[in-house]
C-alpha cells in the first residue's frame, strides 16, 4: 500500500488478542496492531480481511453493518452470488453493484486467469486444463519453516532452534512434489482445484465453461506456476496471441526459447505482473494454445489484488455504499 501510495488517512492494524500490542511501521508511522472487536470497523472505509473464512465470517457482517467494505481473501464469500468476485484488470465494473462484501480470488486462479484472460479477449475460450506448481509460502510460514527444516535434515546442516513444528503437508516436500492440496472430494478432486474451476467460471461469467485442474505443491519458496492447455471457439495463431497479451495491463510477455527466456518463480517473486512463457500452438486441440503463466501468489495472488480492488472502488466512486 505504502509503495502504490494508497490514501489512507488512518490506518488499523487487526488481529487476534494473541497479536494485541505488537508495533509494526505503516504509512510512516509506528502502529500498535489491536485486538478485532465489534468497534474495531467504526469510520473505515475499507478492512482488507487475510485471517481465514472463520474469522471473515465473524466479522465480516459486522463491518459491512458500520458501513466498512470488506475485501475479503477467503474461501468464504466467493461463490455466494450476492458478493462479486473480482480480479481488477477482468472484470472491476461488477464493483459497482457491489453490497459491502467483495471476495478475492484463489492465487492459482488469480494468476491462472492473468494469463488466460487476454486470450480469451481474443480467440473466445471453450475449455482448458491446468495443472499448478504451488509455492510452500501458500501454506504460510509454517510451509517455509518445514521446507528448511526438511532441506537442512537432508543435507546433515544442524536445524534452527524451534524448528520442530508441525508440517502442514502430508508428505516430505523437500525434493518431493505432493499432488494435494487442500482435502479431497469424494470425486477424488481436491477443494483447491474445484476453486479453479468454480471461480473462473463466476469471474468469466462463462458458467458452461470446461475446466479440469490438478494443483501439486511443489518445493519452491515463493510464486505459484501453472501449466494450461486451452481450447478455444475461434482460430488461433502466435501472432496475435502474443500481441494480446502484450497489452493486457497486468500481464508481461517472456517468451524466447531459444534464449531460455520465459517465467521461473523466482524471476516473478515480488513482482506486481504476472508473465506467460512457452506459448505455443497446442497439439491435441484444433483450435488451441499451450502456455506458461507465473506469478506471485502473496501479491497478484492475494494481497496486491486486494489493494487493488480498493483502488478500483475509490476510481469509480463506489464509495459510500448501501446497506
Amino acid at each position: 500500500m505504502e509503495k502504490r501510495e494508497f490514501p489512507a488517512t488512518e490506518v488499523r492494524l487487526l488481529a487476534s488478542a494473541k497479536s494485541a500490542g505488537l508495533e509494526m511501521k505503516a504509512f510512516g508511522n509506528t502502529e500498535k496492531v489491536q485486538e478485532t472487536t465489534q468497534d474495531s470497523f467504526n469510520d473505515l472505509d475499507f478492512a482488507i480481511f487475510s485471517a481465514g473464512s472463520v474469522q471473515s465470517i465473524e466479522f465480516a457482517e459486522l463491518a459491512r453493518s458500520q458501513g466498512c467494505v470488506v475485501i475479503d481473501n477467503s474461501s468464504a464469500f466467493r461463490m455466494d452470488p450476492k458478493v462479486p468476485l473480482v480480479i481488477p484488470e477482468i472484470n472491476e465494473e461488477i464493483l459497482e453493484n457491489h453490497n459491502g462484501i467483495v471476495a478475492n480470488p484463489n492465487c492459482s486462479t488469480a494468476i491462472t486467469l492473468m494469463g488466460l484472460y487476454p486470450l480469451h479477449r481474443r480467440f473466445q475460450l471453450k475449455r482448458f486444463f491446468a495443472s499448478t506448481y504451488q509455492a510452500v509460502s501458500g501454506a504460510g510460514k509454517t510451509g517455509l519453516d518445514i521446507l528448511e527444516a526438511e532441506l537442512r535434515t537432508s543435507l546433515g546442516l544442524p536445524l534452527e532452534q524451534n524448528s520442530g513444528v508441525q508440517s502442514p503437508f502430508p508428505h516430505p516436500i523437500a525434493h518431493n512434489l505432493i499432488p494435494h492440496i487442500d482435502s479431497f472430494r469424494e470425486d477424488g478432486y481436491t477443494k483447491e482445484e474445484m476453486k479453479m474451476k468454480n471461480e473462473t467460471k463466476k469471474i468469466l461469467s462463462l458458467p458452461s465453461l470446461q475446466v479440469s485442474c490438478t494443483c501439486v505443491r511443489v518445493p519452491v519458496i515463493r510464486s505459484h506456476s501453472i501449466s494450461i492447455n486451452a481450447e478455444f471457439e475461434n482460430g488461433v495463431n502466435i501472432p496475435d496471441a502474443k500481441e494480446a497479451i502484450e497489452s493486457f495491463s497486468g500481464t508481461k510477455l517472456m517468451d524466447s526459447p531459444t534464449e531460455n527466456l520465459y517465467p521461473t518463480p523466482i524471476q516473478l517473486s515480488e513482482q506486481e505482473a504476472c508473465a506467460v512463457g512457452r506459448l505455443r500452438i497446442d497439439q491435441g486441440f484444433s483450435s488451441g494454445l499451450s502456455l506458461w503463466v507465473v506469478g506471485d501468489q502473496l501479491w497478484k495472488g492475494a494481497a496486491l489484488n486486494a489493494i487493488q480492488i480498493a483502488e478500483s472502488m475509490i476510481h469509480r466512486n463506489c464509495l459510500p455504499f448501501t446497506y
